[in-house]
């Protein structure tokens, strides 16, 4: 798992948050970040150490190096050693990460650095619960493109740190053929679904085709041209069965729609390869971290 902050899109998301924060229409002239508290409060000699944890149980971490990131990028002086990485589960009040540095430039970096982890130990949280409902199945947990818009990517990092799997990465790396499109695409019939196969495969070759189905029918017809994957959206557990039979050596399958924890385990013993669910990002909620320091 590489660490989410070499992508540049992470990266450029850390200075905008920042810039959020810190920056003002007209900036202050001693600084290109202004904290106006304190700038007005603490003495600018001040030093601080002090740590990062969950007040909860159970926290999967997910983030560390964004806050790490985040704080260097404020200030690159400021020492910062994870301790606890990301994948781990750690226990309440267990520091996570720990730092030193001068206390204004900590201080300014404290909530963006908040915000990203709290969120992304609460997707990579999420997801481990859904991972450990259906390990004894070996049905893999993907995630979706319901994410926060310009986060994206810390988001699939986290249902990685969870044990997820991630699912395309926008819609220019799998061909996915949903209801919405085949309502406008021009075959149409449900019956010919392995023409909208072969059309997808004849404009992009190199992609993997997926195509939504929606029963037992239009599995058997998108079947015929062998997609990739099969997504079967909102179906019952006994259709679903039906279907990953018809599909055994010829796609994968995906069961999406809804899926809740206490139904994973009973879709996932239907014999589906992966379980979609666009609650691990759209849903997860926050996690309650806390920043503790003292001034030396």
């Amino acid at each position: 798992m590489k660490d989410v902050m070499r992508s540049p899109r992470a990266q450029a998301a850390v200075r905008l948050a920042l810039e959020e924060d810190l920056v003002s229409v007209d900036r202050v002239k001693s600084s290109p970040f202004c904290d106006a508290t304190s700038l007005a409060l603490v003495d600018p000699k001040a030093v601080a150490t002090g740590e990062i944890y969950s007040k909860g149980t159970g926290c999967v971490v997910a983030g560390a190096t964004v806050a790490k990131a985040v704080m260097r990028a404020v200030d690159p002086s400021i020492k910062v050693k994870i301790l606890r990485p990301d994948g781990s589960v750690v226990k309440p009040h267990e520091p996570i990460l720990e730092f030193r540095g001068k206390a204004r430039s900590i201080l300014a970096a404290e909530r963006t650095a908040l915000n990203f982890m709290q969120r992304m130990c609460a997707t990579a949280t999420l997801t481990r619960k859904f991972v450990d409902a259906v390990k004894r199945y070996g049905t893999l947990i993907l995630d979706t493109r319901k994410t926060t818009p310009g986060l994206r990517v810390f988001e699939k990092y986290a249902v990685l740190c969870g044990g997820g799997t991630n699912h395309r990465m926008g819609m220019y790396d799998r061909v996915l053929m949903k209801d919405n499109h085949r309502r406008l695409w021009k075959g149409g019939n449900p019956d010919e679904l392995d023409q909208a196969v072969v059309a997808a495969r004849k404009a992009f070759p190199k992609l993997a085709v997926e195509v939504e189905v929606e029963s037992i029918r239009e599995c058997e017809s998108a079947l015929k041209e062998k997609p990739e994957w099969i997504m079967l959206d909102n179906m019952s557990c006994a259709d679903m069965k039906k279907c990953v039979k018809l599909c055994k050596g010829k796609s994968k399958t995906e069961a999406s729609g809804g899926i809740t924890l206490d139904r994973a385990k009973e879709v996932a013993a239907t014999g589906v390869t992966a379980i979609s669910l666009g609650c691990l990002t759209h849903s997860a909620g926050s996690i309650d971290l806390s920043l503790e320091w003292r001034v030396v």
